[in-house]
């Protein structure tokens, strides 16, 4: 059986920077991971020409953000441009000024209702919060898809209103993924080592992988809520504790499509569009994301899903009735699918960024909680409020990672 003083259980955003940490305070880890490839669900495509982030994408709070202030220390160049939703002069193709201010309008006021009951008593839906005379509602359900990956009926809105965002967004041309692999290169990782179970019932871990056991003083479990909560990792003993937090958190589904576009100097850069204004399940669409002659193309919830279900090439069918209602049937013959993701298929993820259930926005802080001083949690799912991002899940591995040297300090003086 192979000896490890910590194991850190997956390579993503929160794993990485759990590892790293560790690293730093002198203490080396082994990182086991699922797929063969480090990144999770920060994941750069390459071989089209430039990099495409089938995962996150934007660096959210990135006046804050860690890994924003990491890049350029790995020769990464960050993209400061305003994102479509963030840039109130660039115009919004098929939406009409007036009706985009009054968008606008309808949706700061939605959001500002959010805000005022995070300490509510009693924690609703999100979809309470909706006017319900406002005629926005479907786009604004349609957004709450795109920020949750969940309808707003079954996303917590206290939770919601806990998110903390400096509303700073910028990018990396070499894509996020690329930076989250980057940071990962110098860690002993062990690929397509999937842990399938934990148990912690004596003095050492065994941590039980495809590649054989692993005995370990303690473990920093760094994978996505889905996981624990359908047992594709398991504990003996059981921790049905942690198994109900997940249960609280399932993650949301948003999935991309990127297309190439022929002769794209017609198209305006960095613009976007809503594929229907008056309907939840519609795509949104980013025209010419720096400069390129790309679309790329978002889907979010119950739209994601069923999309999902049908089967290859129903992404870009979508895509190309939406696009072509707004640019011109000409433009299907211009468009050339590059790369979709299913990340609802994704065995090693199951969805894209989790959400709170109404009357579950404790079970946050329910999964990070360690057991026993020897299982220690991370992941953006932990956060309480960076969620769905990488930097929340860095933030979660750095804390776990401090947690574990401690422990391990503390013994070594004891011994001593």
């Amino acid at each position: 059986m192979h000896e490890a003083d910590v194991v850190v259980i997956g390579a993503g955003a929160a794993g990485i920077s759990a590892a790293r940490r560790l690293a730093a305070a002198g203490i080396r880890s082994l990182v086991l991971e699922a797929r063969s490839r480090a990144g999770g669900r920060a994941w750069t495509l390459r071989g089209s020409g430039f990099p495409l982030d089938l995962g996150c994408g934007w660096l959210h709070s990135a006046d804050e953000n860690e890994w924003a202030a990491l890049a350029p220390t790995l020769g990464l160049d960050i993209d400061r441009t305003l994102p479509p939703w963030g840039a109130p002069r660039r115009r919004t193709i098929g939406f009409p000024d007036d009706q985009l201010t009054d968008f606008r309008a309808a949706s700061e006021a939605f959001f500002a209702r959010i805000d005022a009951a995070e300490h509510d008593p009693i924690d609703q839906p999100a979809a309470a919060f909706l006017d319900p005379a406002s005629r926005w509602n479907p786009l604004l359900n349609a957004v709450g898809n795109y920020i949750s990956g969940g309808e707003l009926v079954d996303v917590s809105a206290r939770d919601l209103a806990s998110y903390h965002d400096t509303g700073v967004n910028w990018r990396l041309t070499q894509g996020y993924g690329t930076l989250v692999a980057a940071y990962a290169a110098p860690l002993d990782l062990r690929f397509d080592c999937p842990v399938t179970l934990i148990d912690h019932s004596d003095t050492r871990l065994r941590i039980v992988t495809p590649q054989g056991d692993i005995a370990a003083r303690a473990a920093i479990i760094a994978v996505p809520a889905s996981l624990i909560a359908n047992e594709g990792l398991r504990f003996t003993p059981a921790l049905p504790d942690k198994r109900e937090a997940a249960a609280g958190l399932p993650l949301g589904l948003a999935d991309k499509l990127f297309l190439r576009v022929e002769r794209a100097d017609d198209l305006p850069v960095e613009t976007r569009l809503f594929g229907a204004l008056d309907q939840m399940n519609t795509g949104s669409y980013h025209l010419r994301p720096f400069g390129r002659p790309v679309i790329e193309c978002y889907f979010g919830g119950k739209l994601a899903w069923e999309l999902e279900r049908e089967g290859d090439g129903a992404f870009a069918r979508y895509a190309l009735d939406q696009l072509s209602r707004h640019l011109g049937a000409d433009m299907r013959k211009r468009l050339t699918p590059i790369a979709a993701t299913a990340w609802g298929h994704d065995p090693f993820a199951l969805g894209s960024y989790s959400y709170a259930k109404p009357g579950h926005f404790p079970a946050r802080a329910a999964l990070a909680a360690s057991v026993d001083d020897r299982l220690f949690f991370a992941g953006e799912a932990c956060s309480d409020h960076d969620y769905s991002t990488a930097h929340g899940a860095y933030r979660t591995g750095v804390k776990a990672a401090d947690a574990v040297a401690r422990l391990l300090q503390a013994a070594s003086s004891s011994a001593h």
